[in-house]
This record gives C-alpha cells, structure tokens and sequence, in this order.
C-alpha cells in the first residue's frame, strides 16, 4: 500500500440505543436501531461495510450500551480484525470522548453514527479531501435544494441560514487534538439538535438575534463557535442527497431501501453493458 493511501484515520460508529421508544427498533423487534435489517442487512453492518472499504480507514471503533451483541451476531464476523466494541456512554457526545480516552495513540478521527446505512465510500472520500488543511474540525451538511431535488417529499431537520439551508450528514471529522473542545461543547447542546435557535442561543444574542431575522450566514456561526471553543470549524458541503438520509422513522426505512435497490439496479445495469 503506497504511503499516501495507508489508513491515517480511526472511525467512529455510535451505534447506541434510543430506549424501548425507538420506533425503527420496536418495528424491527431488535433492542437497538442498529441492529435493524435494510433489505435484509443489519445497518450497522452496512455502515461497516463502507468504512472497511475505504483505504485510508484504519481501526473502526464501534459504542453501544451491549458490545457482545455486536461480537457474537453473524452479520458482523468479517470485521471482527478491525473493530474496537465500546460500551456507549449516556450520550452521543460522551460516547465520542469515551472512544479518545480509549486510543492508546490518538489522531484523526471521522464520526458517523449506525443509521447511516446509505453512507458510501465516495462520501467519506468527499467530505475527507474537502475539509481545508487548517481546520480542526469539519462537519458534512448538504442543501436543501440538493436533497429536495432528489427527494421531494422527505422530512429533514434544515439549519437554515442566510446563505442556504442545510441538513446534517452525521458525518464529522476530528482531525486535531484541538477538536476534542468542540465534542465536549456538544454536550451541552445535543438535546436540543432539532433546535437550531437553543444552539446558537449558546453562542450569544447578537448571533441569536440574526438568526432569529434570517440574516446569519453559516461561516459566521463557525467563526464563533470557532472562537468559543478555540478551534478553527469548517462546513464541507455534500453534493450526495443520500448523506442526509438517515433511519429515524419507519419511511425513512422505506425510503433507504427503495434508494439500496435502485443503487443495486444501476450496478446490474452497468455490468450488463460491459
């Protein structure tokens, strides 16, 4: 393997439970998200499957409150050589600083989460090679008018900023030592992740008050959640509209598998026409 292509970076899965609520999990009759089929395939497993893919992934830690059901389930058997099972901490958050305590020989890490199972290596890639080289941190967000294009009748979370609105991709990078600020600032503002306006609350009125009158621009929130955390913060924006796809509710399930089927289509198709 040619030095620019050896495994530089650990992943990170958070894969914990939602509780007995969780409705994709309830449907599924597992006791994590995780472990519910898409088309047939644990979304963990797809999820691992992709990370294993790309070559400049190295070890691939997995949280979740029961490690040996990830151990002991079939699905998972291949990647055993790979992966590092943590116990997931109360939290998203904590769970990500559980996972730097525990790396012996800390680095750079991507963040992506188990219902993620659309996630493929063209993204990582995108979202690796876009961050600029000065950022501590980068975050994956695409546009609303990117996934309305493909998906018209979706539901998403949109931060919707002066210069466009934009869903998460549960795709983060912490690619610095410094990076670590920024997941222990989340924990302060990951319970109310679909409230935009209680997160920038945090960073002060005058930013609160141009949200509220639509006139903040996204670098302006990464500026100041830069300064607040002594970091330098970076949006990549995804040109996939499968990377804001995530499984929180059974259409989204629906919706995830009609997308797999018509990848496995054109995949058919393209080798028919070799």
């Amino acid at each position: 393997m040619s030095p620019e292509h050896a495994p530089t970076i650990t992943a990170i899965v958070l894969a914990g439970s939602r509780g007995p609520s969780d409705p994709v999990a309830a449907a599924a009759g597992v006791s994590h998200k995780a472990l519910a089929p898409v088309a047939g395939v644990p979304m963990l497993a797809r999820v691992l499957d992709t990370l294993a893919s790309v070559p400049r992934i190295g070890r691939i830690v997995v949280v979740i409150e029961r490690p040996d059901l990830v151990r002991e389930h079939p699905a998972f058997a291949r990647f055993q050589d790979r992966l590092t099972i943590l116990p997931a901490a109360p939290s998203p958050s904590r769970s990500v600083l559980a996972a730097l305590d525990h790396d012996p020989a800390p680095g750079s890490y991507l963040v992506t989460t188990a219902d993620h199972p659309l996630l493929t290596p063209a993204m990582v890639e995108h979202l690796w090679t876009h961050q600029p080289a000065e950022a501590d941190a980068a975050v994956g967000l695409a546009r609303s008018e990117t996934i309305q294009a493909a998906y018209p009748d979706t539901r998403r979370t949109y931060l919707r900023f002066r210069d466009g609105a934009y869903s998460g991709c549960n795709l983060f990078v912490l690619r610095t030592p410094a990076a670590r600020a920024v997941v222990t600032f989340w924990r302060r503002v990951e319970q109310d992740r679909k409230k935009p306006w209680r997160m920038i609350r945090l960073l002060g009125p005058g930013l609160l008050l141009a949200y509220a009158l639509g006139r903040l621009t996204l670098p302006t929130v990464l500026a100041a959640l830069g300064r607040r955390t002594g970091t330098t913060l970076a949006a990549v924006e995804m040109p996939f509209a499968d990377a804001a796809v995530d499984v929180d509710r059974p259409g989204d399930l629906a919706l995830a598998e009609a997308i797999l089927a018509r990848r496995a289509g054109a995949a058919s198709d393209a080798q028919g026409a070799v």
